[in-house]
């Protein structure tokens, strides 16, 4: 994939609370849910529309073009140029892990703070966990078989947008960064959120 960069956080409830004052917007399902709501939590129950009006906004204020990432560069990014591991954190599988109990392990209902455990190798927080991230392309199963080498900007069209990453919710499946899922658009759910990218600032 060509240079861009990435978000070190996944949107936090108080990053897109200045979205919902500036755009007059209803706030998500969960939004008053104490288990939810932490400030620095990420936001969830937020629909792929929601989470791509938040993009723009953010263009508009900041003067940068801010998009979801792609399925490709939100793999790029979780792998941090260690193409051969399973996860972020390298081959250790989640159980063994020392956050496991505290993250998957049921001690608590709903996301981490983010950027609670260091970061990969690009300095991003929580790839793979916390969350499930809404990516920018439609869905379809076999669509690498048959994809562009660069930049593959998923299929044309589709029923449901993608996702990348495990969430508290789901225990650790989809945890590996080649996993793949996906929700129909319109879908609010209390383990989906999502991070932004932009292009990388030549100026």
């Amino acid at each position: 994939v060509d240079a861009f960069e990435m978000a070190i956080y996944q949107v936090r409830n108080r990053d897109y609370a200045l979205f919902l004052d500036a755009a007059g917007h209803p706030a998500p399902p969960d939004w008053n849910d104490s288990d939810l709501n932490h400030p620095d939590q990420p936001v969830v129950a937020v629909s792929w529309f929601k989470a791509v009006e938040y993009c723009a906004w953010l263009g508009k204020v900041s003067g940068r073009n801010y998009r979801l990432p792609t399925e490709a560069e939100w793999e790029f990014a979780a792998r941090g140029g260690q193409e051969s591991c399973l996860y972020p954190w390298g081959d250790e599988p989640p159980q063994d892990r020392p956050e496991y109990r505290r993250r998957w392990g049921g001690e608590v209902r709903g996301p981490l703070l983010v950027g609670g455990e260091a970061p990969n190798v690009f300095g991003i927080c929580d790839l793979c966990e916390n969350v499930h991230e809404w990516c920018a392309d439609w869905f379809q199963s076999d669509y690498y078989a048959a994809s562009p080498d660069r930049n593959p900007p998923g299929p044309a069209s589709g029923t449901r947008r993608a996702s990348r990453g495990g969430s508290w919710r789901h225990h650790v499946k989809v945890s590996r960064c080649a996993s793949r899922s996906s929700i129909p658009p319109e879908f609010q759910y209390a383990d989906y959120g999502f991070r932004v990218v932009r292009d990388q600032n030549t100026s």
